[in-house]
């Protein structure tokens, strides 16, 4: 069995810093949630410190070592969470859905370009990519522009609401639908809308695949100081070659610096003092090595 890579402790301590994973950095607002997400450029909601990469939870216990309890609803912290999450959807300053694979992300409106480009699916492409009952949601909205669960699932024809639910997952992922509203009374409830019609300057710009994948792994390794094997695709939801093809863009440019297959680190010129100087390999305690791994 291959070893678990371990993260050097200036990282560690780097990424308490950016991720607020300290208590006198965490997050206690939804104003202090916008400027958090802003500032690292997409983090996952209710993750915890089981999964990698930055999270609203974690940022909101302002600790390293923050797990969710099997009970989250009586949990103080997983309850404001969720209150703020709600707030932020509402407030549509940052981009909210349910990404690739199912990844609950924030977006700051400089990565939305980025991630559609790898992600989302073009009005043209809509056809042939998105199932039957993802395009009679569709449909609807466009029509509606913003519409309740129940309601939206009567006038679409989707009652299953199995089939209702993959639908408007679907949309989701392929960056044309968001939530844009929670209400729990009279009963719980999503609104649905455009993406477009919140973000449409941001949802309109091309930006090349390419170009995407390299601002992304830019935009995590900023944050991270370090990205280790397999970890920007289990944040992302990127295949590891798109991840790897990332990474190594920024050694081309001199952003990054690779210290064995599958790790790189901020390179000298971008790191802060706090960081372990790049070239010093044996600084970076980790095992195991991949071909192509990103």
């Amino acid at each position: 069995m291959r070893p678990k890579p371990q993260i050097p402790a200036e990282i560690e301590e780097y990424r308490d810093e950016r991720w607020r994973r300290e208590g006198t950095r965490q997050v206690e607002t939804a104003l202090d949630a916008e400027r958090f997400i802003e500032q690292i450029g997409f983090a996952a909601c209710l993750t915890d410190s089981r999964r990698p990469g930055p999270s609203l939870y974690v940022a909101v216990c302002g600790r390293r070592d923050a797990v969710l309890p099997r009970n989250v609803q009586k949990d103080p912290e997983a309850s404001l969470t969720w209150v703020l999450k709600d707030e932020i959807v509402g407030r549509g300053k940052v981009y909210y859905a349910k990404l690739a694979h199912g990844k609950t992300m924030f977006l700051a409106p400089r990565m939305i370009p980025c991630f559609h480009a790898v992600w989302g699916v073009r009005r043209a492409e809509e056809k042939r990519r998105l199932s039957r009952n993802a395009r009679a949601i569709l449909n609807v909205l466009r029509k509606e522009w913003e519409m309740s669960t129940a309601d939206l699932r009567a006038e679409s024809g989707v009652k299953d609401r199995t089939a209702f639910t993959r639908g408007v997952d679907e949309l989701q992922a392929a960056m044309i639908v968001v939530p844009s509203e929670v209400f729990y009374q009279p009963k719980f409830t999503y609104i649905w809308t455009l993406g477009v019609g919140r973000f449409p300057e941001a949802l309109r710009r091309r930006v090349n695949r390419e170009t995407a994948l390299r601002e992304i792994a830019r935009c995590f390794l900023a944050a991270a100081g370090m990205t280790i094997p397999g970890e920007l695709a289990r944040v992302t939801g990127l295949t590891r070659p798109e991840a790897g093809r990332g990474n190594r863009a920024l050694v081309a440019e001199g952003y990054a610096t690779i210290l064995r297959p599958g790790v790189y680190q901020l390179a000298a010129s971008q790191a802060p003092a706090v960081l372990p100087c790049p070239q010093d390999a044996a600084a970076v305690e980790i095992c195991g090595q991949t071909t192509d791994s990103n």
